[in-house]
């Protein structure tokens, strides 16, 4: 998934839930210990990948009998692969399930769903950064991210002069 991938039509979005700037920023830490480990696994499952498809180029087809001498070496990379790809697909979902979208594993690219200004938008949070400090259009993506609006509002005097 890519930094600007967003739905295809988001009127029909409907999150499990919306998220407020504080909630998203009290995950944060469980994200910042939770990133590492997808990010390692997904790495992991690139090698796996990568040796699988070396045994097949080099054995064919005779890679799947079982008195071939790497028959073993497959099934342990084949298990290992399933494994993996429950995994991240569980976390990725579980996530998902509440309205969080992982964006990029490799960068830690997170999107809460949330509310400002009257429409629904993405929450936009990067590994790295203390807090979500962004958002951006259902449709916009990354590089539109834009800063959240300030909590703290500038009260300007009524017309006797007061707030």
């Amino acid at each position: 998934m890519t930094h600007d991938e967003a739905p295809s039509d988001p009127s029909e979005v409907n999150p499990p839930r919306l998220w407020t700037v504080a909630e998203a920023n009290a995950r944060i830490a469980e994200l910042d210990e939770l990133l590492p480990r997808l990010r390692a696994w997904a790495a992991r499952l690139g090698e796996v990948h990568g040796e699988l498809k070396r045994l097949q180029e080099f054995w064919g087809r005779e890679i799947d009998a079982p008195d071939h001498a790497d028959h073993e070496r497959k099934a342990q990379l084949d298990a290992e692969w399933s494994h993996l790809t429950q995994r991240l697909e569980e976390a990725v979902g579980a996530l998902h399930r509440e309205g969080i979208e992982l964006r990029d594993v490799d960068s830690g690219l997170v999107d809460f769903y949330g509310y400002i200004g009257g429409e629904v938008v993405y929450l936009c949070w990067l590994r790295g950064e203390p807090e979500v400090g962004h958002f951006h259009t259902l449709t916009g993506g990354f590089r539109s991210r834009r800063p959240l609006p300030t909590a703290r509002r500038v009260s300007t005097p009524g017309p006797g002069g007061t707030s």
